[in-house]
């Protein structure tokens, strides 16, 4: 399964980042992007190399064991899902190509930011942006906050995935009036553009022949555990 090959990928290359020490830094600024090089000449005797692998490279590096956590998380849940409505190649052709453009839509959001972005969070974006397409209806389990005490309730994913999309999105307009060298925290723009674009290339990349499993038939009652 290409889904859990991913999560597992992501994994081995986070323990490899542990593994560095002292030259992690280093690794970061050759294999996360940084956007500010893609409108800076200041590698001329690397080429077109060194500023697209890390296009690449960057989808499966991370900051943190939270970061990695949360982002797996959510691959986990939604992600085999859209593979099983897409067939496995098509799934990972869709991942990387929604990963492209998260980076893509950071990168131009951000041109002076020196700082090395990396994540799986873009490409994941763009598997949400499908899911809410192909199961609109099904339902996801959210943490319901009550003072000291936490309910779980059950969602369509169409309200659970749009409200995430919402709370990036305008995260991601407030973010446009910082303009420093130095920005970094939250890639909002590479959510709000992986997730357009997996909306967008679900069309193309979904097998009509392969139907919605029974999940998104709970909201007219007639799914049960």
């Amino acid at each position: 399964m290409v889904n859990v090959a991913l999560i597992v990928v992501n994994v081995l290359a986070f323990f490899y980042q542990l593994m560095l020490g002292p030259g992690l830094q280093r690794f970061l600024y050759e294999f996360a992007v940084v956007p500010w090089l893609y409108f800076h000449d200041v590698a001329p005797a690397a080429g077109a190399v060194a500023l697209t692998t890390p296009l690449v490279t960057s989808m499966f590096l991370h900051g943190g064991w939270i970061h990695l956590g949360g982002n797996m998380l959510y691959l986990w849940i939604f992600g085999d899902n859209v593979e099983d409505r897409m067939g496995h190649g098509r799934y990972l052709v869709f991942y990387l190509a929604c990963g492209l453009a998260a980076t893509a839509a950071h990168i131009f959001a951000n041109p002076a930011s020196k700082v090395p972005s990396l994540g799986a969070s873009g490409a994941i974006a763009g598997v949400l942006g499908a899911y809410i397409l192909l199961y609109p209806k099904a339902r996801v389990a959210a943490l319901l906050p009550l003072g000291f005490f936490t309910q779980v309730i059950q969602l369509p994913a169409l309200f659970f995935l749009g409200w995430w999309f919402v709370q990036q999105f305008f995260a991601g307009v407030l973010s446009l009036g910082v303009r420093s060298a130095q920005t970094g925290g939250v890639a909002w723009w590479a959510h709000i553009g992986g997730f357009v674009a997996g909306a967008a290339l679900v069309w193309v990349f979904r097998r009509p022949e392969r139907k919605p499993a029974e999940r998104d038939l709970w909201w007219e009652g007639r799914y049960r555990h």
